[in-house]
């Protein structure tokens, strides 16, 4: 175990003593449950001991999946005791029973449970995995349904199908998976997520991400930091006869997390070991060496302009210091997880520690996250059964991180290091060519920073049955997250010299409370069923947050106390709370003939006072074709027709859009005092989305199943802050208006290719295709001209107008280069209102137009999986096909010689530069200080963002060592990321979401960010 504790020797960190107590108190603490589960499973068995004198025969069994693979260390339990087995290698099992015990009851991880009963001969059990039968019972809005009763569009992965790559990132596990689910990955950075938009975006200024529900609790925008290890199933919802349930927060979709729960029998232990080695990937963006930048400057034809510089002579030509070199190395990701899992009838439960810890291809920084699941099921009597769980996280950072941007743009001519070795001091610096350059470097040596958070999240959930159709469920969650950062800027160093050095500490802390008491009704009248629940919800905020920054510090000491000034203080606090009354009805007639139908009613406090509460809806249909007499086709195992139409609604970013806010931030002779700063809305109410959505679910011959969805959303009240005239002070106010549309198809198939004993080959497939458009906005208004949410200066623009995606580029359009005289050109419109082209680019960028769209026209994955024997292969595979993507970072390192303080970049294959009078060229002929405008922003940096990605590819050998009580032992070799086909010249066409001002968007504009890793796993999976 001292194997996973990774001290690192840090210089004067004061917090490392506490972090090693931590480690080993978690470590500690998963020991002592360990000790109490292990006790308490004896103690059970010892109580249920049979009396060999009542042993009548010993049974024999096999234990298969649904393809007849045998499944070792599944669990075989004498149903009412703790008395079981499991099974061997070839999934066969012996156990002894009494003559008054006939039932057995088998169950295996990500398996259904099944009851059996002895008979006479040996026993022969095929368990159904999750996802594959119709059978199956899926969790959906507060309630279990059987999946062939389902009248909505959702999708359920389970754990096997969602861990196949090594990531702490549960968004990023869902890349090229799930059928119309958009992801963009996080940037290679470890610990960054990735961000998921379901069917399209349903707002131009609110938030796109879905709501997450976690073990029945609602959770927010985002995973959190969850261990992708404890997903039982993880179900996306994305129709309104799913999400209407949820109503205020269900417009883009609701994602549902179950995590691992204790199973009854022996208890099982898992353990998984998986170790990464990663390097960075640019992709097809490649800088320029010191030999290519110097053959680019002696190709410039005003040469004239800086040949006598003291720096441009021909040895310049073999200086080469390569920046990327100096700045990554092969990272490591560690990936540990032990579970322990057991229990009767009575008392269940589930034990877990992860441990994850990735130190960045870019060298100077380390992500560590530990986490502590204990989730436990205590049947009291008949009627009463409890279910607390705690899960435990902390994460902490140390940042001491290379820069990402001068590993871009420093030039290779110029060396951190002077002749003796010692760094490059404080900029400007005579002795570079770029002489208004600095060394990172040179800072780098002493400043830092680092980071720890802690969230625990609590449950304390009871279930009790009323009587054979009516229960009673109450889930109450409390939740505690802490997060604190230190930044120390050394004062030796060039940022922290002229305040003489700054310390910046800052904490945030917050708590949620939530609670949903429901009524559960099922029953059955003849060929009649009802299932259908009505409950209360209450979900409440908290939180605070504070920053102090001082100055003054001798070198070295890392405390605000030993500081002379105190430079700032910051702080707020934040709440919100929602209510909510809501029901689900679920109606079988004879199996054939479903409806569904649901009401919610929320009240927000971040709506208007004249719209506090607000009504959501959704009534659905759903036909089992094949079910009926008259249906004689015996190769279609399933046919059903799904149909519905719903409501669903978007809460605003902001916790207070609606009041009339003042800004006392500023005063006067410190005297305090306020201004203006926002006027109220009262009316300011969700963004209503209304969605109509058909579906057809087709089985064929017991191994094709193909799931086809068409939908229609209307989204109208869009949250926008409506310019207002400034002689009030106050420039704008958030109202309601302007409505977008989404109109979509989904396609998912998968395939049993071969089903026998030795050989399993399946094939699954997604596309997704949705189109996007703005259809009216507010008044008379016709266009709206907005940023591209980077908030960079010279980016791009969008444009918002009816009829045009909400993702639209409003851009210069380029025209390319004049082959004359090798001059960019761009159109305008002259007098007559016909396109003209001109080399004037500020005649050009008055007359800008909408050029494109970054939505892609259609996206998804396909994945493969074989297993022969005991061997197992897998591959999964994303891409996404058109849309056009901004590179911005084409304008500073493909700048014509613009920009001459910076590396550049080497033209792609197919591009070509204009030499003589006649060259037809994809560039304009380059010079020193270039002021042409060529890489001012317009069309000519938006290209095609179509990609095909391989996410992992996996090697797999099964074996069972008996006589060390291993049941299974998996060793694993797999890849992650190692390629992208696409023509798309920057880093990577799958760009990370952009975060600004606190919030996460997909922009479509390509920066010089941290590039995606490759990654290169060896793993282990142990069952005991």
């Amino acid at each position: 175990m001292n194997l996973l504790i990774k001290q690192k020797p840090r210089s004067f960190r004061l917090s490392t003593p506490s972090r090693k107590k931590i480690k080993l108190t978690i470590l500690s603490l998963f020991a002592l449950t360990f000790q109490i589960s292990t006790a308490t499973s004896s103690k059970e068995v010892n109580t249920n001991r049979v009396d060999l004198s009542l042993v009548q025969k010993i049974v024999k069994g096999k234990v298969t999946d649904a393809s007849g693979l045998p499944l070792p260390g599944v669990n075989v339990l004498i149903k009412g005791t703790s008395i079981g087995v499991q099974t061997d290698y070839n999934g066969e099992f012996a156990i002894e029973v009494a003559d008054t015990q006939t039932i057995l009851v088998i169950s295996y991880m990500g398996m259904q449970e099944q009851e059996v009963t002895i008979g006479k001969g040996p026993i022969v059990v095929a368990l159904k995995e999750a996802g594959e039968v119709m059978d199956e019972v899926v969790i959906v809005g507060y309630s279990k349904i059987k999946k062939e009763s389902l009248t909505g569009a959702l999708q359920t992965l389970d754990n096997k199908k969602l861990t196949d790559i090594t990531t702490p990132s549960v968004e990023n596990l869902l890349a090229g998976k799930a059928t119309g689910v958009y992801v963009s990955s996080g940037n290679g950075q470890p610990g960054d997520a990735g961000k998921i938009v379901i069917r399209g975006k349903t707002t131009v200024n609110g938030s796109t991400d879905p709501l997450w529900v976690i073990d029945g609790v609602i959770v927010g925008s985002s995973s959190g930091n969850m261990n992708p290890a404890d997903i039982e199933t993880l179900t996306v919802l994305k129709d309104a006869a799913s999400t209407a349930v949820y109503g205020s927060q269900g417009a883009n979709g609701v994602i549902i997390v179950t995590t691992k729960s204790g199973k009854s029998g022996k208890a099982t232990i898992n353990a998984s070991i998986k170790t990464a080695a990663t390097t960075v990937n640019t992709g097809n963006f490649d800088i320029m060496n010191g030999q290519e930048l110097y053959d680019l400057y002696d190709s410039f034809p005003n040469k004239q302009d800086f040949s006598n510089a003291w720096w441009w002579t021909p040895e310049l030509r073999n200086k080469n210091y390569d920046w990327w070199k100096n700045a990554t190395k092969t990272g490591i990701a560690r990936d540990f997880n032990l579970s322990i899992n057991g229990g009767s009838d009575v008392f269940k439960s589930y034990v877990s520690l992860g441990i994850y810890d990735e130190t960045g291809a870019i060298k100077g920084y380390d992500y560590t996250r530990y986490n502590l699941l204990l989730k436990f099921s205590y049947k009291v009597n008949n009627w009463l059964t409890i279910r607390p769980q705690a899960n435990i996280t902390r994460t902490e950072t140390e940042d001491k991180q290379h820069s990402v941007g001068a590993m871009y743009g420093n030039m290779p001519w110029d060396n951190p290091y002077l002749p003796d070795g010692t760094l490059v001091g404080n900029q400007p610096n005579p002795t570079w060519v770029n002489t208004t350059g600095s060394n990172y470097l040179y800072d780098l040596q002493w400043n830092y920073g680092e980071s720890e958070r802690y969230s625990v999240r609590t449950n304390l959930d009871f279930d009790a049955k009323i009587n054979s159709w009516l229960s009673f469920t109450s889930t109450n969650n409390y939740t505690f997250s802490n997060y604190n950062s230190m930044t120390y800027i050394d004062p030796r160093s060039s940022e922290g010299l002229s305040v003489k050095g700054r310390i910046t500490d800052e904490t945030t802390s917050n708590n949620r409370f939530y609670t949903s008491q429901l009524f559960k009704f099922n029953k059955s009248f003849g060929a009649h069923a009802v299932n259908a629940i009505a409950g209360y919800e209450w979900n409440e905020y908290n939180g605070k947050s504070t920053e102090g920054v001082s100055t003054g510090i001798p070198p070295g000491f890392i405390v605000a106390d030993a500081a002379t000034v105190p430079e700032k203080v910051k702080g707020n606090r934040s709440q919100w709370a929602v209510q909510s009354l809501f029901t689900n009805i679920n109606y079988t007639y004879d199996e054939r003939y479903m409806a569904q139908f649901s009401i919610r009613r929320d009240g927000a406090s971040n709506f208007g006072e004249n719209a506090r509460y607000g009504n959501f809806f959704s009534i659905s249909g759903g036909w089992n074709i094949h079910k009926e007499k008259f249906f004689k086709a015996d190769f279609i195992n399933n046919l059903k027709l799904r149909a519905s139409y719903g409501s669903v609604g978007n809460r605003p970013n902001g916790l207070y859009l609606h009041l009339p806010l003042y800004s006392v931030s500023s005063g006067y002779n410190e005297n305090p005092g306020a201004l203006i700063s926002q006027i109220g809305n009262p009316d300011l109410s969700w963004e209503k989305t209304f969605t109509t959505g058909v579906g057809l679910d087709i089985s064929l011959l017991n191994r094709i199943n193909i799931t086809l969805d068409y939908y229609d959303k209307d989204t109208s009240g869009l949250l926008y802050e409506v310019p207002l005239p400034g002689v009030i002070g106050v420039t704008s106010i958030w109202r309601n208006v302007g409505s977008v549309n989404n109109k979509g198809f989904e396609a998912s198939v998968n395939v049993d290719i071969i089903k026998n004993e030795n050989w399993r080959w399946n094939v699954d497939a997604n596309i997704g295709l949705n189109k996007n458009k703005v259809t009216s906005l507010y008044g008379t208004k016709q266009q709206i001209i907005v940023g591209d949410g980077t908030g960079i200066s010279g980016s791009a623009n969008k444009l918002l107008t009816p009829g045009k995606d909400v993702d639209t580029w409003y851009l210069t359009e380029w025209a390319g280069v004049n082959p004359d005289n090798g001059k960019p050109e761009w159109f305008t419109t002259n007098a007559a209102g016909e396109r003209v082209k001109t080399s004037d680019y500020g005649e050009a960028s008055k007359n800008q137009i909408a050029i494109d769209a970054y939505t892609p026209s259609y996206y998804g994955g396909f994945s493969t999986s074989l297993n022969y024997k005991n061997f197992d292969f897998g591959a999964t595979f994303s891409y996404s096909v058109g849309g056009k993507i901004y590179n911005y970072a084409r304008a500073e390192f493909d700048s014509d010689g613009a920009y001459t303080d910076r590396n550049q970049m080497n033209l792609q294959k197919g591009w070509s530069r204009w030499e003589k009078p006649g060259d037809i060229a994809t560039h304009p002929q380059a010079s020193y200080n270039n002021n042409s405008n060529s890489n001012k922003a317009s069309s000519r940096f938006l290209e095609d963002g179509s990609y095909l990605k391989m996410r992992s590819v996996s090697f797999g050998y099964n074996l069972s060592i008996e006589r060390l009580n291993i049941s299974n032992l998996r060793i694993f070799v797999s890849g992650e990321n190692l390629f992208t086909i696409t023509n798309f010249s920057g880093v990577d066409p799958e760009i990370p979401p952009f975060e600004r001002g606190g919030v996460r968007t997909i922009t479509g504009v390509s920066t010089s960010v941290y590039p995606q890793t490759r990654r290169f796993v060896l793993g282990f999976n142990l069952t005991l």
